[in-house]
């Protein structure tokens, strides 16, 4: 399939999969004579696996870094990838402690915002 159909059948934009493609992440199945890119039907169910670890917070660096083990199931490999993952892991949890600390932060502000504003609606209205 070309890559119009690889999108349209992904939901992800051709300059997505033309990214994906430069990082490494997407191989080129063949290409026409006029140079358009061709992928197999196997590539719908890669491209949903790279869009679920950029969902997840990954950047294309570690993406690249974990499709070896995908690609190639080894024992090397999948201990290099259960170590990125649990890196990754890692720095997505003191991401989640720091958006809490934040959003706590903001609940605080709220309150006292919310307690100064009856204040002064108190103080005018008597």
């Amino acid at each position: 399939m070309r890559i119009g159909e690889l999108a349209a059948r992904t939901g992800v934009s051709i300059r997505s999969l033309r990214y994906y493609e430069e990082q490494g992440l997407l191989l080129t199945n063949s290409r026409s004579a006029s140079g358009q890119r061709h992928y197999a039907d196997v590539e719908i169910e890669r491209v949903a696996f790279i869009q679920q670890l950029y969902s997840a917070g990954l950047s294309s660096r570690a993406i690249a870094e974990l499709l070896p083990c995908v690609d190639m199931p080894r024992q090397e490999n999948s201990q290099a990838a259960l170590q990125r993952m649990a890196e990754e892991r890692d720095r997505i949890s003191e991401r989640i402690a720091d958006l809490t600390r934040t959003r706590d932060a903001l609940d605080e502000l709220m309150i006292r915002s919310q307690a100064h504003f009856e204040s002064l609606r108190s103080s005018t209205a008597g």
